[in-house]
């Protein structure tokens, strides 16, 4: 027993040793996304809202090449990337891959030119291939922590029996490798490499620098710890309280909702509501063998599980609100982000399965003890299990969703006009429909400020009978030209004029098109 003891004192401070953590989100970029420079910059220094890990940095230079040359240094929030001296002319893209420190990766790219710009193209960010496994792995974790960790503290907590075991057992066999999986498609998602290279030691020596490595070693002493609860040894309740508790260690030590601010509140709430999940969930698999061959000892079984999980709903029901609360920030966001609409799926299926529940605890068990309605109460945890078993896959989506409260102001929409005689670089936020705001960064054409005495922007959209509506540009201290609260009443390609009075006898007009896309 001291052995179990120390272990799970062990387990306990692994999971909760963590500093803290949230989703990192890119918040500037120096030089700026879309700058035109005279000359190649020194470094491009990319700068998070939280410590970032590196992962795959890559370079693509004006003439399409990749670059192997460069020096990657992290400081806490910023990533500092050296430029190779010999950069050509031309746009060069500088793509990234981190990892947050709630151990979910985050990429994108940034572009600058160099004198003209040309047509290089950030590199693909999306593997389908790596993204079904990263999903399915999730799903496959899920079912062994909580259909086998939850099926096995069922048997020795509650039915204290090991019938109905066949499918906790299958679940673990199922969750074990899944983590193992899940670690390594970490490292892939990382470092921007395929599924075959699992295989190489590279991914996995990322993913155990990270801090999902102890999430998921938590996780997987779960279940090995329940494997082992399943032996009839006297020591099976205590290796089975301890593959429980672990369980909501794992939870609790990552994630979008472990790692959210204010972590006092957020970590012991994820790892409540997932003991929770796991008592309510462990147990569908086991009751519905005893349900389908009812003995004697059927209905105390049923009706101490009753009183549990009125008690484990709770629970469920007030963590559960408090994270949403937490995450979200504003009602809206339940529509208008993914996240909230993975989450408002899983509230849909969770009232059905509150009200299954209710109908379990209020008519069909009652009915179990007058030995009626045995058929019905097996059918009603049957449907239970096929909506927790949609609950887990719909949840396992939020591996690809940060959570509303993470969520920066996108980045402003460039265009870049130029000629033989001058550059304007168009900067539009947000480059939606409605109300948007332009910066016109005027320059000679060879990269050097050009001075105006007036500036008028005119927009069209010919396609949706828009005529050309003109508004005068107001010069800034940053030296930029500002046309502010521009109505644009519909999405669509709008056609960009922007004239230039150099002198009294001089005017420079450039055109373009701009793609806005819907609010």
């Amino acid at each position: 027993m001291r052995i179990f003891a120390a272990l799970a004192t062990l387990l306990f401070v692994v999971g909760f040793a963590t500093g803290a953590l949230a989703h990192a989100a890119l918040v500037a970029v120096e030089p700026t996304s879309g700058s035109m420079l005279a000359s190649a910059p020194k470094a491009v220094v990319l700068r998070f809202n939280e410590a970032v890990t590196p992962g795959a940095i890559r370079l693509i230079d004006g003439a399409g090449t990749t670059r192997d040359d460069l020096r990657v240094d992290a400081s806490g929030e910023a990533i500092s990337v050296a430029m190779p001296p010999d950069l050509p002319q031309g746009t060069a893209v500088v793509s990234y891959r981190v990892i947050s420190q709630d151990g979910h990766p985050v990429a994108g790219s940034m572009i600058f030119s160099i004198g003209m710009p040309t047509g290089t193209q950030p590199p693909a960010n999306v593997d389908r291939g790596l993204t079904t496994l990263i999903w399915l792995a999730r799903v496959g974790l899920y079912l062994g922590l909580f259909v086998g960790v939850g099926g096995v503290f069922f048997a020795r907590w509650v039915a204290w029996s090991t019938t109905g075991m066949t499918v906790p057992r299958v679940a673990l066999a199922i969750g074990i490798p899944s983590a193992a999986a899940s670690l390594g498609a970490l490292g892939l998602d990382l470092l921007g490499l395929p599924p075959s290279a699992l295989a190489t030691a590279p991914p996995w020596k990322v993913a155990f620098a990270t801090s999902a490595g102890p999430a998921l070693l938590v996780a997987i002493a779960a279940m090995l710890f329940a494997l082992m609860a399943l032996r009839s040894v006297w020591y099976a309740r205590a290796l089975a309280v301890v593959a429980f508790i672990s369980v909501g260690l794992s939870l609790a030590m990552i994630g979008h909702a472990a790692t959210a601010p204010p972590e006092a509140l957020t970590r012991p709430a994820i790892f409540l509501h997932g003991l929770g999940v796991t008592i309510w969930i462990g147990a569908l698999a086991p009751l519905v063998a005893l349900v389908s061959k009812p003995t004697i000892a059927t209905l105390p079984v049923v009706n101490r599980f009753s009183r549990i999980a009125a008690l484990a709903v709770g629970v469920l029901a007030l963590t559960g609100l408090a994270l949403a609360i937490v995450q979200l920030e504003k009602p809206v966001a339940l529509i208008e982000t993914r996240y909230g609409l993975i989450l408002s799926i899983k509230l849909a299926l969770v009232t059905g399965l509150l009200a299954l529940a209710a109908l379990n605890r209020f008519w069909l068990t009652p009915a179990l003890a007058r030995d009626e309605k045995g058929p019905a109460l097996k059918r009603s945890i049957l449907l239970e299990g096929a909506i927790a078993l949609a609950i887990l896959v719909v949840v396992s989506g939020w591996r690809f969703t940060p959570p509303p409260r993470t969520i920066v102001p996108e980045a402003p929409l460039a265009i870049h006009i130029h000629s033989d005689k001058a550059m304007f670089q168009v900067l539009v936020s947000p480059g939606k429909a409605g109300l948007d705001d332009f910066v016109l960064q005027l320059m000679t054409g060879d990269a050097t400020p050009l001075a105006a005495k007036e500036v008028t922007l005119t927009l069209s959209l010919p396609e949706r009978g828009i005529e050309p509506m003109e508004r005068s540009a107001s010069l800034g201290p940053d030296g930029y030209w500002h046309v502010r609260k521009v109505e644009l009443p519909f999405a669509g390609r709008w056609h960009v004029r922007i004239d230039a009075l150099v002198t009294d006898f001089e005017k420079v007009t450039l055109e373009d098109e701009l793609e806005v896309a819907p609010e």
